[in-house]
């Protein structure tokens, strides 16, 4: 190996990090776990609502990560977003990797009805034509989204941290059920009762419209045991709720949540504050201290890995 090789291989790379607004503390956490200093980034606000974004620094040539996840004001959010990656594509930026921890409109990933959009593609579309060379998410809520784009896409999953705080924080875990809320979240929550080798158990729910839920029918035992509810995200936290009776009406001795996105909104901390939840445990992809102050339920699982 010559010596210009053998430089390259041991150079360290060019990588520039930007925060959008949506999540910064998570941003600082990735820049501090990677040694690095977070990249200036003015955006504000103009008089007529319209949103300003002006990068602070050069990033010709750049390996450039822009952290914005779809949480708060999602619109304002994704808008700035897509402007973060247009400007540093203008800037001419080697690469451009959207760090986007929670994806926008993941739920509308399919035609529901026959005039209905398909809200993930249009996102998925836009990020593109924006400039984005990669994109880094995390529990898809349908992982077929990759599908959308064609560019790379990495889905990180959320299971091996939530496999570690299982053990470190339900002592009888050994002869936990783990509980799908629905059909759809059965892949995910089967995959943790495997790596566990403990049971598994189904909600089926009734809908008769999206918003609510009309019937529950528990498929599998969870009678004189902990039961774990384990689901992608959580909005309203109807589902949940309703699944967390459900299952202690069928004789659990204590029933948890753990959720990769807890979006909480609406009525969502009254629902919970009121269910019978010995905790709510949650990834820190949405920003959760506003939420923990009105609901002690709340646990951010990522404060429990060393």
């Amino acid at each position: 190996m010559d010596a210009k090789s053998l430089l390259q291989l041991t150079k360290k790379p060019n990588i520039k990090i930007f925060s959008g607004s949506s999540h910064q503390d998570l941003s600082q956490k990735i820049a501090d776990r990677l040694g690095l200093e977070l990249g200036k980034v003015m955006t504000k606000k103009l008089s007529n609502q319209e949103t300003c974004v002006e990068i602070g620094e050069c990033v010709q040539g750049e390996d450039v990560y822009i952290v914005q996840s779809g949480c708060g004001e999602i619109n304002d959010n994704l808008m700035e977003l897509l402007i973060m990656i247009n400007a540093c594509k203008i800037a001419s930026a080697g690469r451009i990797t959207a760090v986007i921890p929670c994806f926008p409109y993941a739920r509308q990933d399919k035609r529901g009805e026959s005039r209905a959009p398909i809200s993930a593609k249009l996102v998925a579309d836009m990020l593109s034509t924006a400039g984005a060379d990669h994109i880094i998410t995390m529990d898809l809520h349908a992982s077929q989204i990759q599908g959308f784009f064609d560019i790379p896409v990495d889905n990180l999953c959320a299971e091996p941290a939530a496999l570690k705080w299982i053990k470190e924080s339900i002592s009888e875990w050994r002869s936990c059920t783990i509980v799908s809320p629905d059909a759809g979240g059965a892949k995910r929550a089967t995959s943790i009762a495997d790596r566990l080798n403990v049971d598994f158990a189904l909600i089926h729910k009734e809908r008769k419209k999206a918003s609510g839920v009309d019937g529950m029918v528990l498929v599998g035992d969870v009678k004189y045991r902990v039961a774990i509810l384990v689901d992608d995200m959580a909005d309203t936290c109807g589902t949940i709720c309703h699944a967390a009776d459900k299952l202690l009406s069928a004789g659990a001795t204590r029933v948890y949540a753990i959720l990769t996105h807890g979006i909480f909104s609406g009525p969502a901390i009254t629902r919970m504050n009121s269910a019978g939840f010995e905790a709510v445990v949650v990834t820190n992809t949405v920003p959760q201290e506003d939420k923990m102050k009105h609901c002690s339920k709340i646990q951010p699982y990522h404060l429990k890995e060393n």
